[in-house]
């Protein structure tokens, strides 16, 4: 399976938790990077704040996923930069963009996440 693949798998579980309200466990199996860059407290209550007025997420598809080695403000690694056309219960059409990374063990974790 390619590094993109596998880093796609490990967004959707990821968007799992956050899909079912456990933004707490997402930040606990999000990347070393990204639990330096904000705290559990933080990431819980803003996370909140973004989701909850969405309702219920509805679909999500693969819009586009890139494999990047740099990317503006981070450290060089290995990235892959993947966006999902993803409708909500209050929002019919948004585009989250989720950033996997690979740490040294080898396991791809999430480092980024926008809705648009």
């Amino acid at each position: 399976m390619s590094s993109e693949n596998i880093a796609v798998q490990a967004a959707k579980s990821w968007l799992e938790l956050v899909d079912s309200k456990k933004y707490a466990e997402s930040w606990d199996k999000s990347a070393k990077y990204f639990q330096a860059t904000i705290s559990k407290e933080q990431w819980c209550s803003s996370l909140s704040a973004l989701r909850n007025p969405l309702g219920q997420k509805l679909s999500r598809n693969v819009q586009s996923k890139q494999y990047q080695t740099s990317l503006p403000g981070v450290p060089d690694g290995e990235y892959v930069v993947i966006q999902f056309n993803t409708s909500f219960q209050y929002k019919s059409s948004a585009v989250e963009t989720v950033t996997p990374m690979k740490d040294v063990s080898g396991k791809w974790s999430v480092s980024g996440y926008y809705i648009k």
